[in-house]
């Protein structure tokens, strides 16, 4: 499969690594960045919404290799050397969700993390927050997605400050910052 705006093979996609001060200074293959000493990179994450206002969360897939199985907000990822965070939310929308997104707005611009999942793989990014909503249907990729709900983004904080443990570290952080 060929990434859609580069023209370069999916297991060749590309992450824009960042200097601490957030500034880029190169690239790095996404399949070989992620592990126990994962640099700095520039990623993102998206909040769907629909019509009704309900934000979609999805589980991660059992075979994604950070936190496997963990709910998390709609998607997330990276945006190619070059691509638009809006372009690159839209690709992601299309290969993770299987769906078309309008609307896109930022939520928490500077937004950044470090976490570490139980198997020591890091995440450490500079990651945006958007928000966006759903066109049309959810066909989601099975190699993304392990389940997907709708619900209330009152009963998605009230989850989440009952049961940090089941949700991506991410999110609950995206949560209490205000996305």
């Amino acid at each position: 499969m060929v990434h859609s705006n580069t023209g370069t093979p999916l297991d060749e996609e590309l992450v824009v690594l960042l200097d601490e001060a957030g500034a880029p200074i190169g690239t790095a293959a996404k399949a070989t960045v992620h592990d126990t000493e994962t640099p700095l990179h520039l990623a993102f994450s998206c909040h769907v919404v629909d019509a009704e206002g309900r934000v979609l969360v999805t589980r991660r897939a059992l075979s994604k290799l950070t936190w496997p199985g963990v709910w998390t907000n709609s998607f997330c990822g990276h945006p190619a050397p070059g691509e638009s965070f809006e372009d690159a939310i839209r690709r992601r929308a299309r290969f993770e969700l299987g769906a078309e997104i309008e609307a896109i707005e930022p939520v928490l611009p500077d937004f950044r993390y470090r976490a570490v999942d139980a198997s020591g793989i890091v995440e450490h990014e500079v990651c945006p927050v958007y928000r966006a909503r759903l066109v049309g249907e959810l066909q989601p990729n099975p190699a993304e997605v392990e389940e997907f709900a709708w619900t209330t983004p009152e009963s998605l904080r009230e989850s989440v400050l009952g049961t940090r443990f089941a949700f991506s570290p991410w999110l609950v952080w995206q949560l209490e910052q205000g996305a």
